[in-house]
């Protein structure tokens, strides 16, 4: 990140630039790669999507190399006004399949502050959380924490709520509960039941507010689940959560596409909120 004079004269240039609003978003980009991004239907598609978020976490990243990363952010470049920047996990997995957890976010709306791959001491994840402290001065939230999860469908359970863990985590090391969870949570269906509910401390602790319900739809195809969500804690970040803005993103209505076309970009659509200014 260029070391702490940088760090510090970026936060300082963004706490100069004004107020706005922080929309933030969560996308499932099925199997996210070289091929999808060079497709022009489609990476063009995927670009004006994520060029719509000032953070934006994409997941079912499989590019180890970076290079759909970097021709993605080009085309994001290319559709947008402002600058666009990325920071990524390692690839991660228990098998020889991995995925890599990707943030995009706009340079001149937020910073990054750290980021850490947690350590996941009873193997829980399938693809532990990659931790990242964001520096959103022109928002009502300032800092705060984005702690992502693509769960493993069979294991979603447990997966959702060992996230618990990684609050308390977050906590310890960096002495704040401003935080968002989101992502592919796999959490409805026959991954997450009513009654698996009851078991996942993310869910029954008032600390938590679930921002995406139960009765939405954030699929593509035929099917109707809640897969994917977001989850805010800490006083301050859900006192400048925006009134009624947590959505899904229905791109394939928003570009004009019909099912064929909408699938072939990702099976899920994205999830998002956005933060009041200051």
């Amino acid at each position: 990140m260029g070391g702490p004079r940088a760090l510090l004269a970026t936060l300082w240039a963004l706490g100069a630039a004004g107020a706005s609003a922080l929309r933030i978003g969560a996308f499932n980009i099925q199997s996210f790669g070289d091929s999808k991004v060079s497709d022009p239907a489609c990476g063009s598609v995927i670009a004006k999507i994520l060029a719509g978020y000032d953070i934006a976490l994409v997941q079912e990243v499989r590019d180890p190399d970076l290079s759909a990363v970097s021709a993605l952010m080009q085309q994001i470049n290319s559709v947008s006004k402002h600058k666009y920047g990325f920071v990524s996990s390692e690839p991660l997995g228990r098998d020889q399949y991995k995925e890599m957890y990707l943030f995009v976010y706009r340079k001149d709306a937020v910073a990054v502050m750290d980021t850490y791959h947690y350590s996941d001491p009873e193997d829980v994840f399938s693809r532990e959380p990659f931790v990242v402290k964001f520096w959103a001065p022109r928002s009502a939230a300032g800092e705060l924490v984005l702690v992502p999860l693509h769960a493993a469908p069979h294991d979603a359970v447990a997966e959702v709520d060992a996230l618990y863990d990684v609050y308390l985590d977050v906590i310890d090391k960096w002495a704040t509960d401003d935080i968002l969870f989101l992502g592919d949570f796999n959490a409805d269906c026959s991954y997450v039941r009513p009654q698996d509910w009851a078991s996942i401390r993310l869910r029954s602790s008032e600390v938590f507010r679930w921002l995406i319900p139960d009765s939405a739809d954030t699929t593509v195809g035929n099917s109707d689940c809640a897969y994917d969500r977001i989850v805010a804690c800490g006083a301050r970040l859900r006192r400048s959560l925006k009134p009624h803005s947590a959505a899904v993103h229905d791109f394939r209505e928003e570009f004009g596409l019909d099912q064929a076309q909408a699938l072939v970009i990702s099976d899920h659509f994205p999830v998002e909120v956005t933060l009041k200014s200051t």
